[in-house]
């Protein structure tokens, strides 16, 4: 898609509000099936976008645009793939397109305006639909096709990574190997290098149950519910699992981007072990162990490794590795990264270490079974809709 596509799209949908009634149908018909197209044709060929193409505006991107054509009755939603409290992801496909599209998936999450508001979450909502806007087209951060809305939902279209959670696979193996460790380690690595240094943005939720495996092995890292954009602000908001938590913010003496390297360190020990260094029945006692902030390795584990995490998992955050003097790049220079070719993985050059066995592009058999919708659903009421509908406007 060329560059101000959408823009153009706008243009278009101006000059149709200008002419009668009968054209000015026709018109936004053919404009849909011009968007839908597109979206199809980047699916079929989607390939990762270089950075400089990736921080461009994103109503300028191929993806992460906001539509003002889309609408839910243009997909055809196939089986659950996930829920929360406000928001239920399907698995999903264009409805009615032609035979050669029809093995093109997505996944669509859809939330309720309604919920959103009563569970006073439209800050953290418009933080993640703007996060994946900005980062829309990384290999490997779930990427945001566009997002649309209609009188009382948010949607956001999702690429579907058809593997499930790496949490499921570390299970199975209990722990996993050193190359394979590595491999997920250094994706990883990308992420937050990208994240932190060109969107300024703290992830906040690294965990292995938000990561997960493509169809081609690699990572994608998903639910942006907690991410922000704080550059060199600090923020105090409690939030993330306990497992992975940074001292700083069970301390709340403010924290930035560098909660998301502590992570880092946390996730690659569980990767090698099989648990997290910090663990206890009472979530206290997890608080304490990682306010003291004393790593305890297990004998087979490498000193590569074992100097890795103890980088990572520095309770001084300005002696943190990540967060020193040379950022990401310190870590990327680490002798337990030296196998990784790093411009080689940016580009997918690298074969994954797990490839999922799937029958069909919409194999859903790495994802749980969940109930149906509820049918009783609280309405959006035009009071509501006069208060809250500006915020929901980049949607």
């Amino acid at each position: 898609m060329a560059p101000g596509i959408v823009d153009k799209m706008t243009s278009r949908l101006h000059r149709m509000s200008h002419s009668s009634s009968g054209d000015n149908k026709e018109n936004f018909s053919q404009a849909r099936e011009e968007e839908k197209a597109r979206l199809a044709s980047w699916q079929a060929d989607s390939r990762p976008l270089e950075p400089s193409e990736i921080t461009v505006d994103p109503q300028s991107k191929p993806v992460g645009h906001s539509s003002k054509l889309l609408r839910k009755e243009d997909f055809e939603l196939l089986r659950t793939l996930g829920t929360g409290t406000f928001a239920r992801v399907w698995l999903a496909k264009f409805a009615n397109r032609k035979s050669s599209e029809k093995n093109q998936v997505f996944a669509l999450k859809v939330l309720r305006k309604v919920d959103i508001i009563r569970l006073k979450q439209v800050e953290h909502v418009r933080n993640e639909r703007n996060v994946l806007a900005a980062v829309a087209g990384h290999p490997f951060i779930t990427t945001m096709i566009a997002s649309f809305q209609d009188s009382d939902t948010l949607y956001m279209l999702l690429d579907y990574c058809p593997g499930g959670e790496v949490f499921s696979y570390l299970r199975r193996a209990r722990r996993f190997n050193e190359p394979t460790s590595q491999f997920y380690a250094a994706e990883i690595c990308l992420i937050l290098e990208f994240l932190h240094d060109k969107e300024g943005v703290a992830y906040r939720d690294l965990k292995p149950e938000n990561i997960l495996i493509d169809a081609d092995g690699h990572l994608k890292l998903v639910d942006f519910g907690f991410a922000k954009k704080i550059e060199n602000r600090e923020t105090y908001t409690l939030c993330g699992t306990p497992e992975y938590l940074a001292p700083e913010v069970i301390k709340n003496t403010g924290h930035g981007t560098a909660v998301d390297w502590w992570a880092f360190g946390i996730l690659i020990y569980e990767f090698l072990v099989g648990q997290p260094p910090f663990w206890d029945q009472n979530p206290m006692k997890i608080y304490e162990q990682i306010v003291e902030g004393k790593v305890r390795y297990p004998s087979a584990m490498g000193e590569d490794a074992r100097d890795l995490i103890g980088g990572l998992c520095t309770v001084d955050v300005t002696k943190r590795l990540g967060h020193t003097s040379g950022g990401a790049g310190t870590i990327k220079a680490h002798p337990w990264f030296k196998n990784i070719d790093w411009d080689a993985l940016y580009h997918r050059k690298m074969q994954g270490p797990i490839v999922p066995h799937l029958k069909s592009a919409d194999d859903t058999r790495n994802f749980d079974e969940y109930d149906a919708e509820p049918v009783h659903r609280d309405n959006y009421t035009q009071e509501q809709k006069d208060k809250y509908d500006e915020m929901f406007a980049d949607f």
